[in-house]
């Protein structure tokens, strides 16, 4: 059971990229796109890279059974995934960014 709940993490990993490159490519087919969008995706490519760190980690809590780390790499990961895909839709859509630069910027610290 556990194999395939982490399975499926780094799966999810897989499509979160996809959206971020979904993201990405919406925008490159723009005329002069936005920096400030592609310095968004930018960071939550870095970020993409964090969340696989985190999860490799939270394999090994798992196997030593230190539960309470695992919960808590889960919660974090879940919540930049969140942030992202949303983010990302709204990019896609042409919606106007809900956030401006600082209050990402502590979102993200």
């Amino acid at each position: 059971m556990k194999k395939v709940i982490i399975k499926r993490l780094f799966e999810s990993f897989s499509e979160l990229e996809k959206a971020i490159e979904s993201a990405r490519e919406t925008l490159e087919k723009k005329e002069n796109p936005p920096v400030e969008l592609l310095e968004r995706i930018s960071s939550y490519e870095g970020i993409l890279a964090k969340q696989r760190s985190l999860a490799t980690a939270l394999c090994g809590h798992a196997s030593l059974g230190n539960w309470d780390e695992v919960a808590r790499h889960v919660k974090i990961i879940n919540g930049l995934s969140s942030m992202i895909r949303d983010d990302a839709r709204e990019i896609i859509s042409g919606a106007t960014p809900r956030y401006d630069s600082e209050q990402r910027e502590a979102m993200l610290c």
